[in-house]
């Protein structure tokens, strides 16, 4: 059976990842030349080549065992963004108010971890589902609050008591993708990499919510 492995790639090999997000977008030419887009995706899609940052015969083989644990495409497991990974900006500590995740309304305790990309004009909220756990802070209308439960399987802060309403809901974390490995092949000739040629290892995020 399929199960997603709440293990991090090694994160000194995924440093060195070549990558980012996807969208899938369907684009319609019209006879007037005037075109028709519609989005497919409603999240983004991110895909990394972790090859880049294997460097050393060390690394190289760590990979192998990670791939064989995984069985290849078989199960998810977590990957660090080496340029996307927390809640704050690039280089910015977390904040208990970094993201607003959530408005109060006097019963709801539950709220799924987000975080926005853009401005006021058509800003873009994406899913959290593998925040780390020792990483989260929390703050209701402004004031930071240990009174939570993280759900680490969804990516949810439950608070203790539902916050009144109107309250600002916030939250700092740092995060991981879930994803898998986009082969169930691992081609490597090693001639060719003490030569200087890097292995492909395609990996790719997953949906768990």
């Amino acid at each position: 059976m399929t199960a997603f492995h709440d293990v991090r790639f090694p994160t000194d090999i995924a440093r060195g990842a070549r990558g980012g997000p996807e969208r899938k977008t369907e684009i319609a030419t019209l006879g007037s030349g005037f075109e028709e887009r519609n989005a497919v995706w409603a999240h983004s899609r991110r895909r990394w080549d972790a090859g880049l940052g294997v460097r050393t015969l060390v690394q190289l083989a760590a990979v192998v065992a990670f791939f064989e644990e995984r069985r290849g495409r078989l199960h998810g497991f977590r990957f660090r963004d080496p340029l996307d990974h927390c809640s704050s900006a690039p280089g910015a500590a977390v904040s208990a108010t970094d993201q607003r995740i959530g408005t109060g309304d006097g019963s709801t305790r539950r709220f799924p971890l987000t975080k926005t990309y853009g401005g006021a004009f058509d800003p873009y909220v994406r899913p959290i589902a593998k925040p780390v756990a020792d990483s989260v802070v929390v703050a209701v209308g402004g004031v930071a609050t240990t009174a939570f439960a993280l759900d680490m399987t969804n990516g949810a802060v439950v608070l203790d008591v539902p916050p009144s309403a109107g309250a600002a809901v916030s939250a700092g974390f740092r995060f991981d993708v879930p994803v898998r490995f986009d082969m169930d092949r691992l081609e490597i000739d090693l001639a060719a990499f003490e030569a200087g040629a890097i292995p492909s290892i395609p990996v790719v995020e997953i949906r768990l919510r």
